[in-house]
């Protein structure tokens, strides 16, 4: 009986001891999920119990086999790959990290074809802000219509985004800054033209800036600077516009809703000091009587027309300039507007004189 009893208990233990051997493995614990900076390091820990007879392998994001139990496969500088028997943990550990390296990482214990045991942890690499080619670079809106400017980025983490103007000025939506990826303006007026910022930010880096010009078409607007010009017979006057248009207009001088050109009588030119602004100058040359009267500074572009009237007038003594050296009277005579100023000075004083004299 004690015979039985010792071998029942023999094959117990036997059955235990089998049982105990083929324990199925199990991965206890898988890093975190991790967030690193590029050119930083990372270490992937994965601890495996009852695996001695399996092999244990990590797999990157492209499910590429990066190691073998102990041993690594792939043949990079950056990567290398430790074993802690006491705690039975796997270390996977990545220098001087890329952008490329971003992803899933799997620990995986093998242990058939179709059977395997897997744990898996992201590894996301902070990246500083570039904004996406799908950006508006640049708009052209007509004064009135809306406008709207879209500005996306890509990064980690998620960029955020703001819009300023150049210099800080006010922009349409009210304030120096607006955040959000679209900048609507309900109606644009002439004054929003000119140069926004879109910037992207996340925290890593000094963020990413894209200009964005935002050209406004509005009719034109003529102003005259001096409505009322005087100078003498046989003397030149420059009468002068200011035009503020986009597209840049046609401009035209007229006198008596006849167009002039450039001639014996007269001289026009246009000097453009900005996109929209056009300063337009119209000479008269050695001026005769019919010459005197209204002029017309007409501008023109497809939105719209506008004009201003100079009038010029008859005076005795020249203004100069330019009315400044010599000037004819008449085809056999020749003075010089020295002289001529000389003269009135010299009679002004005479008759300055003569006042003191009775009095």
């Amino acid at each position: 009986m004690a015979c039985f009893i010792f071998k029942y208990f023999t094959i117990i233990l036997c059955i235990l001891t089998f049982v105990n051997c083929q324990r199925t493995p199990t991965i206890s614990h898988m890093t975190q999920e991790q967030i690193r900076d590029i050119g930083g390091q990372v270490d992937l820990d994965c601890s495996v119990h009852y695996a001695q007879d399996y092999p244990v392998i990590f797999l990157s994001t492209e499910s590429l086999p990066l190691s073998s139990n102990s041993g690594l496969i792939i043949r990079d500088s950056r990567f290398s790959l430790r074993y802690d028997d006491a705690s039975a943990t796997y270390t996977l550990t990545i220098k001087d990290i890329q952008e490329t390296d971003a992803g899933w990482y799997q620990c995986q214990v093998i242990m058939s074809v179709n059977n395997k045991i897997t744990a898996e942890v992201e590894l996301q690499v902070r990246r500083p802000p570039i904004i996406s080619d799908n950006s508006t670079r640049s708009i052209v809106a007509s004064e009135g219509e809306s406008a709207q400017m879209e500005c996306y980025a890509g990064g980690f983490p998620s960029p955020k985004i703001s819009w300023r103007r150049e210099n800080n000025a006010i922009l349409p939506t009210g304030g120096s800054i607006y955040r959000g990826n679209i900048l609507k303006i309900a109606s644009v007026h002439k004054e929003d033209r000119g140069t926004y910022y879109c910037v992207a930010e996340n925290g890593v880096g000094k963020g990413a800036r894209r200009n964005i010009n935002l050209e406004v078409e509005f009719a034109p607007v003529v102003t005259v600077p001096r409505p009322r010009l005087g100078q003498a017979l046989q003397y030149d006057m420059d009468l002068e516009c200011h035009v503020e248009a986009y597209p840049p207009p046609a401009i035209s001088w007229l006198k008596d809703e006849v167009q002039l050109s450039n001639n014996q009588h007269y001289r026009i030119s246009h000097f453009a000091t900005a996109d929209e602004f056009t300063d337009t100058t119209l000479r008269v040359i050695t001026i005769e009587k019919r010459q005197y009267g209204l002029f017309t500074c007409k501008a023109q572009n497809k939105l719209g027309t506008d004009e201003g009237t100079v009038e010029l007038f008859e005076m005795i003594i020249p203004v100069c300039p330019p009315a400044c050296g010599q000037t004819r009277y008449s085809s056999s005579a020749s003075v010089n507007a020295s002289e001529v100023m000389v003269t009135v000075l010299a009679l002004y004083v005479f008759w300055m004189r003569v006042a003191n004299t009775r009095h």
